[in-house]
């Protein structure tokens, strides 16, 4: 009997700690330490451009410094990345380069900053955000694009003239709904060649002078574009437009020792600029005009002037899967008639030129470009106030990714 009592009061004093156990609120998980939500990515790419060459005087200082004469293999882009959502509200960026040729120095591979900003969101969902430090300026579909995602192995000389390196230290305001921003997200990861997400609106601020250079005057650059990626059946177009107006600061670095110049320096830099592409499904399109004015340099009168310029160019692209494999056959046609700001003399161009390749992917840690290029430039500054060149090159790119 008394074995019996004692097992029926541990049944009870079983069930009722089980009772109190269950009334008690779950342990709430802990929190992650500030660099559990950083996260490393990047990618690398060697260039060769002398095979098939006509013409070793042919140079794009813009686009590639291994082109034309004593270029050999050529690592163009060392990239790591950092980046995490540190708070609910706050997400970070860092990326430098490690594969920079600073300006006017004989040696190559230096490590220069890229990125670093934060994204400050402004709600919960950060469909409103600021962009804080140095970043893309929200000016051209290539432009924003990847080098790690563009087909072309440069960027078209008409947009690109407008920032070099895509970058400058600003504020920006992006703003799209939830759904945009994950389909601006999801055409990257689905290998569409997306340009990613720079929102629906952008506006912001900029010192003009563009990236790792110092500003050189009291006014900003002004900012603003327009894009949305429209689901038509099967199909997803991505119109867009986009302007930007400001002031820039020729340096003085920038000079020859006889060109002629406005005493201050300071010439309008102004230009508004239309973009359309169609994702390859499996056809694709993409292509971007623009047109404004800034610094010139003028050949006649050995000067640097304000004139006014236009250009762009037309990709057109097909996606090829197999199991794992993707190949991307393309062709892109560009055109350029004005002046390259951030070059000696704001030097005169005037560019014309086709390349056709494609892009091989056997897996997604490795990519094999080959693309031949006719080209004719006029590119003349006040050391070279008369200099056109006509030629062809095969350029091969390796990019892995990490």
């Amino acid at each position: 009997m008394k074995k019996l009592l004692l097992s029926l009061l541990v049944l009870l004093a079983s069930q009722a700690y089980g009772q109190m156990a269950d009334s008690l609120p779950p342990t709430p998980p802990a929190a992650k330490k500030w660099y559990q939500n950083i996260a490393i990515r990047g990618y690398a790419q060697a260039r060769y451009n002398r095979l098939l060459e006509t013409n070793p005087d042919l140079t794009c200082e813009q686009c590639d410094r291994s082109w034309g004469r004593n270029g050999g293999f050529f690592l163009r882009r060392v990239r790591v990345i950092f980046f995490g959502q540190l708070h609910e509200r706050v997400y970070f960026y860092l990326q430098p380069d490690f594969a920079s040729v600073p300006s006017g120095s004989s040696s190559q591979n230096f490590g220069q900053l890229r990125d670093a900003y934060i994204d400050l969101g402004l709600d919960k969902a950060s469909r409103f955000r600021l962009r804080i430090g140095q970043s893309k300026v929200p000016y051209g579909f290539e432009n924003m694009q990847s080098s790690q995602n563009r087909l072309a192995l440069d960027r078209n000389d008409g947009l690109n003239s407008a920032v070099a390196n895509e970058r400058d230290l600003g504020v920006m305001f992006y703003w799209a709904p939830t759904a945009v921003r994950q389909r601006l997200a999801q055409l990257v990861k689905d290998g569409l060649k997306g340009s990613g997400d720079y929102g629906m609106l952008g506006v912001g601020a900029y010192n003009g002078q563009t990236a790792n250079r110092p500003e050189l005057n009291n006014q900003r650059h002004i900012v603003a574009r327009f894009t949305y990626p429209l689901v038509m059946g099967r199909q997803i177009i991505e119109p867009g437009l986009q302007a930007y107006t400001g002031e820039y600061v020729v340096a003085k670095d920038q000079l020859s020792a006889r060109v002629k110049y406005r005493p201050d320096l300071r010439y309008p830099d102004q230009r508004v600029a239309a973009t359309f592409v169609l994702y390859p499904q499996p056809f694709g399109v993409q292509a971007e005009y623009n047109v404004g004015r800034g610094p010139e340099f003028n050949p006649r009168t050995d000067s640097i002037e304000t004139q006014n310029l236009h250009g762009g160019y037309m990709l057109l692209n097909y996606r090829l899967r197999y199991k794992q494999q993707q190949l991307y056959p393309f062709l892109r046609i560009q055109y350029y008639d004005g002046g390259k700001k951030h070059e000696r003399d704001a030097r005169s161009y005037t560019v014309r030129e086709a390349e056709i390749g494609a892009e091989w992917q056997p897996f997604s840690s490795f990519e094999l470009v080959a693309m031949y290029t006719l080209s004719s430039r006029r590119f003349e500054d006040s050391q070279r106030p008369r200099n056109q060149e006509r030629g062809g090159l095969l350029r091969l790119q390796a990019q892995v990714n990490f």
